[in-house]
């Protein structure tokens, strides 16, 4: 660390305090050729995770819009606040744990869908209706005849 004082580039930590939150480090430094004591800070540098949007434009992953999309899923569905929660945690750590920082939004599509699919199948269907564009009345038929058939 340089000293702002002589610039010096010795020095040595005196105090070392996290915030509360614990997002940054305060150090005290003492400059090990003038004396003079200064502070600095830390912060953990976090990489944002990308979705990759379908005409090819970038944007931050938000939590926020994924549980948007569920609660308007599960409007008036007996799904609890805290399971949707639990489904953007989940979706969230797929993304982190993934070696890119990139992901499609229709590899979180159907992301969503499988957990909607186990969570309440008329979500799922809500879901799958503006997420798959469905072309025509037929398409979305047998997407109820798929669900309908399987057994979970």
């Amino acid at each position: 660390m340089k000293c702002p004082f002589c610039g010096h580039l010795g020095d040595k930590v005196v105090d070392s305090r996290e915030s509360k939150e614990g997002e940054v480090i305060r150090r005290r430094r003492e400059c090990l050729d003038c004396g003079r004591r200064f502070t600095s800070y830390e912060r953990i540098d976090e990489i944002p995770y990308m979705v990759i949007k379908k005409g090819g434009t970038r944007e931050r992953f938000e939590r926020q819009k994924l549980i948007s999309g569920l609660l308007k899923a599960c409007e008036k569905r007996p799904v609890s606040v805290a399971a949707l929660e639990a489904v953007a945690d989940k979706i969230e750590s797929t993304l982190q744990e993934r070696s890119e920082k990139e992901m499609s939004t229709e590899e979180v599509g159907a992301l969503v869908m499988d957990e909607l699919k186990r969570l309440d199948k008329v979500a799922y269907v809500r879901f799958a209706s503006v997420y798959r564009q469905f072309r025509d009345i037929g398409e979305f038929m047998s997407e109820l005849k798929d669900l309908l058939n399987t057994k979970e």
